[in-house]
């Protein structure tokens, strides 16, 4: 069986949240999703799941971190090419992220880029020559 991941974030706004999840690429399961939760998908194995304040509190007693204040994890998740890196921050962007929150990266068979969604969330798109990379890793 394949493995899957769902990451659980918290999100202050649910319609803005699901609104920025699907223009960059993810699609709303509404076998999963109420006023409290949207499961967004991005692949068979790749779930994340917006969680209102409320509904996050069903799941621990922790505070939510600012996410404009504080970076507790960043989400890395490959791209076919540079351009889709290029593409989906761009999208990002244009739909309440911020990009770059970090510096890009550009190691020439590896590249890479940043941008927060509205929550402050930190998401990582990057892309990988594996042919170069193990090209430059024999040397």
């Amino acid at each position: 069986m394949t493995q899957m991941i769902f990451v659980n974030l918290p999100v202050a706004d649910l319609d803005r949240s699901k609104a920025f999840y699907e223009a960059i690429g993810f699609t709303n399961n509404p076998m999963f999703s109420d006023d409290t939760a949207a499961c967004m998908v991005l692949s068979d194995a790749i779930y994340v799941m917006l969680l209102t304040h409320e509904k996050w509190g069903d799941f621990t007693t922790k505070a939510i971190p600012v996410g404009k204040d504080s970076a507790q994890v960043m989400l890395a998740i490959s791209r076919d090419s540079r351009e889709a890196v290029d593409a989906v921050t761009e999208a990002a962007a244009a739909h309440g992220g911020t990009p770059d929150c970090n510096p890009k990266q550009d190691l020439g068979f590896m590249y890479g880029r940043s941008f927060e969604d509205p929550d402050g969330h930190i998401w990582e798109p990057h892309w990988m020559d594996m042919q170069a990379a193990a090209e430059a890793v024999a040397q």
